[in-house]
């Protein structure tokens, strides 16, 4: 069964941004390809009880089992030595990718608290859309009583796209919560 965002964007989504745009295709328009979650660990990384919660919250969070990542050099200032944990990391594609931005739109970053709106300027130049969630309990797959302690969260959408408007144009009609841009 197709992801309900995912009939959305096929339907009505592109065809409007084509429209917008004025694109001879709707394989111009802009498309997202991937979702990438990561979740640095720091000095954590070296204790294996905590790496498996926060695998098991991650895995909870996507829906896909997360990939450990290591640090590729030692950094004594940092502490932090060669190959040794350094976070988790997970890579969304397709129906999973769509069924994470509708949770995460609509029951997510609602959740957060005070919450203003997301950054307009987090594009950069390749028209990628990266943020940080701080608290990975606004998510209601995790068990709040089993969270030792409360980590972030980054998460990056990867839009093909010829321009930043246009990748913003997308997430604006997947209905993301952007800050109101001021003009000072």
């Amino acid at each position: 069964m197709e992801p309900r965002l995912k009939n959305l964007v096929i339907n009505e989504i592109n065809p409007s941004l084509k429209e917008k745009f004025g694109y001879k295709s709707l394989y111009m328009g802009p498309r997202i390809e991937k979702i990438v979650l990561n979740m640095g660990l720091g000095l954590d990384g070296n204790d294996a009880k905590i790496v498996s919660s926060c695998q098991e919250d991650l895995a909870s969070i996507s829906g896909q089992k997360p990939v450990i990542t290591k640090f590729r050099k030692s950094i004594a200032n940092f502490k932090t030595r060669k190959n040794t944990n350094s976070g988790l990391k997970v890579t969304l594609r397709k129906n999973k990718m769509y069924e994470f931005i509708d949770r995460l739109v609509n029951i997510a970053l609602p959740r957060i608290k005070d919450f203003r709106g997301l950054n307009v300027n987090a594009f950069d130049k390749f028209g990628n859309y990266t943020f940080g969630i701080k608290e990975q309990i606004v998510f209601p797959e995790v068990n709040f009583d089993k969270v030792d302690k409360i980590r972030g969260l980054d998460i990056t959408i990867v839009i093909k796209s010829r321009d930043k408007n246009h990748s913003f144009e997308l997430l604006k009609k997947l209905n993301f919560p952007f800050k109101e841009s001021r003009n000072n």
